[in-house]
């Protein structure tokens, strides 16, 4: 970055609204310019952590960890920093490609982007929005003009309908203050949707039964490659006249393509991972395409006007190029992404679109098909999320322009950016450093973030960092032609045009509120909300008594020192004695983690534990001396089972300290007593705590019946599952 940009970079993000206007008017009158360039990530600057081992690290430590953005160079697998994530090294049992062994210090490994950061330059003028026009012969050029004769095509395209809306400033207004109505409606195979606006109620959206390819406004080419590239995903049951949708992706992309915000919270990395994947890549080229499309035939029609004429009908950008953002976890989603995209492309076989450092992009995102993970069993639905190359720790520029792919494009000359949470916080950074760069998210268009679930198992501070830095005024103008710019991004109204899909395997109070607080669209958003009826309880097979215990929090903030409290006072007696030996304490929060292992520390209560920080020689120590009973309790965290997924041997006793993030961890937790050879049955407990506040947790878990008559009740609940055996 220039000095402007690196002073202007040092800014408090916090300042207020007014002193961000003022700036950026003055950017408005001197039409400052800058070169177009990325910033280069932060190096690597913390210190060794080794938190797990850490035998006098207390509470306040463990925060200071978890803000910490970089971290943990001795023991990669640090989960609430995420510097390279336990997942990158979290095994000699994944194929990890360019992973380096566990605790190596892969920092300054180029791939992995931390010290120098890869951008094509060569490539700059070729894919330049502002020097380009549309390819006369090309099908895009035709599909412009086409579009450019028909006003009523022009006027029934979502995407025109949506970019060209020009909202009043009592609608801003109305959308900052009021809260939202809401409706619900119910479709055959999303289920129950609840639909939320503040302005005038849209009409309620019926899912489409059958899908007119061309009500869909696809741009040239995808109307004739995303069938073929779909195909793969619809079976012979479909009719003739569904050849382009899966029942799921057609109701899915029929509210997507209304530029309406989307949470759908039933992604299944086994099951529909890839058809959602494959869906939301379908809209994000598509609106690229489009916009692209738009500026190419703008440039053109401005090069043919007569000099001296100024006119203001070629507002067709924001205040940066950047449109797209994409938040994914490992670097294998964006491998799969940039696939999906040139397929996407790609007409025929004879067609092939030039895709710009294609082999590079495969070296660094790739995995090495020669390395093949140790025979260990793992559940299914592990494989799936942690194949190929799981480091957590990238992001790329990717540039469109008509039949050329520009991938590791500056950020500032690219359409989509993919990223995963910790390679954009690394890139924000935080208030006072020197080297931050949070511009190129000014004009985002559309936010997708995939698998949120995940990111609550690495570090959801850095999804929450992301939502406070997206759509904000530019520091710097960056080389922009404030003519073109549309007057919705020069208001600072960006935000409100934003359209949000997130997708997530769960329903989590942290996920809801990112897309209740941080999305604004004036379109108004579409959750899918549907309730479990079973829950995971039922795929326990081992006999098992289940006790849940209830305890009363007066509110939300409280819940964390009350359960506390209530373990230590209430259940831990309870377990002091030495007949209720080999007892396991799972627990989902770090923090609960830290402060049960320094009181059980203080009170010199005869335990081990294992947390995702643990080296390898303390896991199978700590396993050892609890099947052996050496050890009466095991401190167990729900990320170290998250990224490991073992089979813990000898448990006799189980207490869920909280209910798990996911449902599924429930029954495998128990059913690991099965994994006991000479275990007494009779003699096995399971024992739950829970509050009012863990409602949705609880569903998954117990199914919505019993939750609603455990929530009434204020009596400790007893279950009995008889099981298979």
């Amino acid at each position: 970055q220039s000095e402007t940009s690196d002073k202007s970079s040092a800014e408090s993000d916090s300042e207020t609204e007014v002193e961000r206007v003022s700036v950026y008017h003055k950017l408005l009158a001197t039409l400052k310019t800058s070169p177009e360039s990325e910033s280069e990530e932060e190096e690597d600057d913390s210190e060794s952590e080794a938190a797990g081992e850490s035998e006098t690290e207390m509470d306040s430590e463990g925060s200071q960890e978890m803000e910490e953005a970089d971290g943990g160079k001795e023991d990669k697998n640090d989960a609430p920093d995420q510097e390279e994530g336990i997942a990158a090294t979290d095994t000699g049992e994944q194929t990890l490609g360019q992973e380096q062994a566990d605790g190596a210090d892969t920092s300054c490994d180029p791939s992995h982007g931390a010290i120098e950061e890869f951008t094509d330059v060569k490539h700059e003028s070729e894919f330049s929005l502002e020097t380009n026009f549309m390819e006369e012969e090309s099908g895009d050029c035709n599909a412009d003009k086409r579009d450019s004769n028909s006003s009523q095509a022009l006027s029934e395209d979502p995407f025109k309908q949506h970019m060209d809306k020009e909202l009043e400033e009592k609608e801003v207004e109305k959308m900052s203050m009021l809260p939202k109505t809401s409706s619900q409606s119910k479709w055959p195979r999303l289920g129950q949707l609840t639909f939320s606006s503040t302005l005038e109620k849209h009409k309620t959206l019926k899912a489409d039964k059958e899908v007119d390819v061309k009500q869909l406004y696809l741009h040239k080419p995808l109307e004739s490659t995303w069938p073929k590239v779909n195909k793969q995903f619809l079976s012979s049951v479909n009719k003739p006249s569904d050849h382009f949708f899966t029942p799921l992706q057609r109701e899915l992309f029929c509210i997507m393509n209304t530029y309406q915000d989307l949470f759908y919270p039933e992604r299944n990395a086994l099951t529909n991972g890839e058809e959602i994947r494959h869906a939301y890549c379908l809209h994000a080229l598509n609106h690229v395409l489009k916009a692209n499309a738009q500026v190419l035939s703008n440039n053109a029609k401005r090069r043919d006007q007569k000099p001296g004429t100024d006119s203001d009908d070629y507002r067709d950008q924001g205040l940066t190029r950047p449109k797209v953002l994409m938040i994914v976890p490992f670097r294998e989603c964006a491998l799969r992404i940039v696939h999906i995209f040139i397929s996407l492309l790609e007409v025929n076989d004879k067609r092939k679109i030039d895709v710009s450092n294609k082999k590079r992009f495969k070296g660094e995102f790739g995995s090495d098909p020669e390395e093949k993970p140790p025979n260990l069993k793992r559940p299914e639905d592990y494989e799936a999320v942690f194949a190929g190359n799981i480091d957590d720790h990238f992001r790329i520029g990717v540039a469109i322009l008509q039949k050329s792919m520009r991938l590791y494009a500056p950020f500032y000359s690219s359409d989509i950016i993919i990223a995963s949470p910790l390679g954009m916080r690394t890139i924000i950074g935080a208030e006072g450093e020197k080297k931050r760069d949070f511009d190129f998210l000014s004009s985002i268009e559309i936010l997708i973030i995939d698998q949120a679930d995940i990111y609550l198992m690495q570090n959801w501070e850095h999804v929450l960092h992301l939502m406070k830095h997206i759509n904000l005024l530019p520091l710097d103008s960056h080389g922009v032609d404030f003519s073109r710019v549309r007057m919705l991004n020069l208001n600072n109204w960006s935000k409100f045009y934003r359209q949000t899909l997130l997708f997530s395997a769960l329903q989590d109070p942290q996920i809801n509120s990112v897309f209740n607080k941080h999305c604004f669209n004036y379109m108004g958003q579409v959750a899918v909300r549907n309730v479990p009826l079973s829950g995971s309880i039922s795929h326990v097979v081992v006999q098992l008594p289940h006790v849940f215990r209830r305890l009363e929090a007066e509110n939300l903030t409280s819940v964390i020192d009350t359960r506390f409290q209530f373990f230590i006072n209430k259940v831990l007696p309870e377990y002091r004695d030495a007949i209720m030996s080999h007892t396991l304490i799972y627990v989902p929060s770090y923090f609960d983690y830290v402060r049960l292992r320094n009181y059980f520390k203080k009170e010199e209560l005869n335990f081990t534990h294992i947390c995702e920080y643990t080296k390898k020689a303390g896991v199978c120590r700590a396993r050892r001396f609890f099947l052996k009973g050496e050890k009466q309790f095991l401190l167990f965290t729900e990320r170290f089972h998250f990224y490991k997924r073992y089979v813990i041997k000898g448990i006799r006793n189980l207490i869920f300290y909280e209910l798990p993030t996911y449902s599924h961890f429930y029954s495998e937790i128990c059913n690991m007593m099965k994994a006991t050879d000479n275990g007494v049955d009779a003699t096995w407990t399971c024992t739950v705590l829970y509050s009012k506040y863990d409602a949705q947790k609880l569903a998954a878990v117990v199914g919505i019946d019993r939750t609603a008559q455990m929530l009434q009740s204020k009596k400790n609940v007893h279950l009995f599952v008889t099981g298979e055996n």
